[in-house]
Order: structure tokens, then sequence, then C-alpha cells
């Protein structure tokens, strides 16, 4: 069999699949972009998959998160960052709800939209989620691959799960199963000890994908806004482009730092507790 040919098959028996990033982004930093790097590496290297996409979802800036920035500003300086990038782009539409989003309710909005322009949209979703295994067997005379869409996050999220009504169950269970995680090692955490100790992780540890970071980078953009409020040089750890964006509006100060202080996360006040505030 010809090369090409195998080639052509072997893609077209692969998944199609979009990598989805949620977060602050506060500011996006290169290792924002370079956990995309890490999945696409790891999850081409299955063989199973095919990395089509990756989407940068900032925040709404209903987080109230302590010293986050305004969504303006986030979307405009994530956006500059992936001007290089010829798969990644940064979506609004989280950024632009009038509350603040749940997870899983980004994930379902761009699922529909990811189906949209290949005419899946209509009949696709039942309770708002993916209806996968009847779409399968309505397409598979076409064979066609219907897209996958994968939560991509540091792995310790995880560990998230486990924290008193953080999370919903039943939130939890449709990630991990209808959709999926690809997390990335971070230093101090053991993902294999997160999802033994929780059963509804054992249960779908087929659908998440743990990923090895070989070179460590723990760019923290708390410590990034840190340094830019102390005038300090944060040049190699962001893209230049943002950098002059915030010199040219001047959005990381002393007061900046101060916004949202002394208030809970909207997902923790809904549950009207206290915790410490999750990590960039």
């Amino acid at each position: 069999m010809p090369a090409r040919r195998s080639a052509d098959i072997k893609m077209k028996n692969q998944i199609p699949l979009i990598l989805l990033a949620c977060g602050s982004f506060n500011p996006i930093t290169n290792m924002h972009m370079r956990l995309f790097e890490l999945a696409r590496d790891h999850l081409h290297q299955t063989g199973r998959y095919r990395v089509i996409k990756g989407i940068i979802s900032p925040v709404s800036d209903n987080y109230r998160k302590k010293g986050l920035a305004s969504a303006k500003h986030r979307i405009a300086m994530a956006q500059l960052a992936v001007e290089t990038s010829d798969w990644l782009r940064v979506d609004p539409w989280e950024s632009e709800q009038e509350t603040w989003t749940e997870t899983v309710k980004v994930l379902r909005y761009h699922y529909n939209e990811s189906l949209g322009p290949l005419d899946f949209r209509k009949g696709l979703m039942r309770n708002n989620s993916p209806v996968q295994r009847a779409t399968a067997d309505s397409l598979s005379s076409q064979h066609t691959v219907l897209p996958q869409l994968k939560l991509l996050c540091g792995a310790d999220i995880l560990k998230t799960f486990k924290t008193p009504n953080l999370w919903k169950e039943e939130h939890i269970k449709e990630i991990v199963e209808k959709f999926g995680l690809v997390c990335i090692s971070r230093a101090g955490c053991d993902p294999m000890q997160y999802i033994n100790e929780l059963e509804l992780l054992r249960r779908f540890e087929h659908n998440i994908h743990l990923v090895r970071e070989w070179i460590q980078n723990e760019i923290s953009a708390t410590q990034i806004r840190l340094a830019l409020c102390k005038g300090l040089s944060v040049k190699y750890l962001i893209p230049d482009s943002v950098i002059s964006y915030i010199k040219h509006h001047n959005i990381y100060t002393e007061e900046s730092g101060q916004k949202n202080e002394g208030g809970l996360l909207q997902p923790l006040k809904q549950h009207n507790m206290s915790v410490n505030t999750l990590k960039d």
C-alpha cells in the first residue's frame, strides 16, 4: 500500500479533537500556550486523535477573583498572544456572560458551536449534553468521525473535585464521561492519587489523559502580576506584545491588585462557604 494512501487511511480513522481551556488568563502567559502544545503532542502520539483546534476561554468578570483585570483587557491580551499560532484562538463568549458560567456549560456551548459548521448541530444535544452513541450510529454509513471536545487543564484540577460544594457531582460526571479531560502535570501534585481517591474519576479514568511536562514550567500569572506591580521585568515570561499592551493600558498596579479583595469566588459564594482561592 502506498505510504500516502496509508497515511490518508490513518488520518481518516483518527478522531478530530478540540481542546478547550477555561481560566482567568490574568494575564495570559507562555505557560498557558505551552499547555496546548504539550497536550497536542501527547494526543497525536496516541495515534487515536487529530487535534484540529485549541480554544482559550477567559472567565467572566463576575468570577470575582482578587486582582482580576477586566475581560476586555484579558481577551485583548490573549488575542495578541495567539497571533503567531495557526491553531489556537480566543473565544469571548464566556467572558461576555452577565454571570459566572459553570465549566460544564462552557463545554456544552462550544460543543454545539463546533458541530454547527458541520451541519451536525440539530438533534445532537439532548438535555444540554452530547449524545454520542446516537450520532455515531446515524453517521456510521457516511464514514464520518464526529469531533470530540475535551477540557484542557492542570492536573491539580482533579484535586479540586474533592473540595466540598465547589463542583456539582453531576457536572463532574458529565465532564469526565461525555467530554473528557487532558491534564498537564504540575510540580507538587499527584494526579493518580486524586483519581484513586474519587470513585467517579476511577470509573471514567479511560477518558482522563494525563500528560507529563518533561520540561517543568512553573510560570505563575500571580507572580507575574506581582512583578509588574513592582516594576520588574517579565520579558520572556509572557509575549512581548502582551507586555506592551499591559504597559500602554497600565493594567496591573497595586490598586488593581486589591480588586475583589475579601470577596468569595462566585462558585463558592453560591454555597456561602470559604476555601482557599484557586491558583491561576
